[in-house]
């Protein structure tokens, strides 16, 4: 069986895409911003602030899925040029200290909307309970 998780995001509809999707024990989360309802990026000029609200909004998707953060095998954190990479890593530190999921972080050159310095995805495996 597969669950699917949307948000309501603007794009997901436009583009036939969910925040999240769960099959068997695997999550995917995919490329989570952030940005507002009227479409425009949160925390201009702020790569901490907008790593922040990313990973929140990536963790809250794999928990309406039934993860949680420790269930988190994977980050993928991706960076406009633009980016304070110091924001991002302190962000990854902060919420993944004792966990140490793999982690790439990549440069890219820029997303939409304009404005949005990063963006972030992460792969979960959700332990069985006995």
């Amino acid at each position: 069986m597969i669950q699917r998780y949307r948000d309501g995001g603007g794009a997901q509809s436009a583009a036939a895409y969910s925040r999240a999707v769960r099959r068997g024990p695997l999550v995917a989360v995919s490329g989570t911003a952030a940005i507002g309802p009227d479409g425009r990026a949160l925390h201009e000029n702020d790569t901490y602030a907008q790593t922040r609200e990313c990973f929140e909004r990536a963790l809250a998707a794999l928990t309406a899925l039934g993860g949680k953060i420790d269930d988190v095998m994977r980050t993928r954190i991706l960076l406009t040029l633009e980016a304070d990479p110091a924001g991002a890593i302190r962000v990854h530190k902060e919420l993944f200290e004792g966990r140490e999921p793999a982690n790439t972080t990549f440069y890219v050159a820029g997303f939409i909307p304009e404005g949005v310095l990063v963006e972030v995805e992460l792969d979960a495996v959700i332990a069985e309970t006995v």
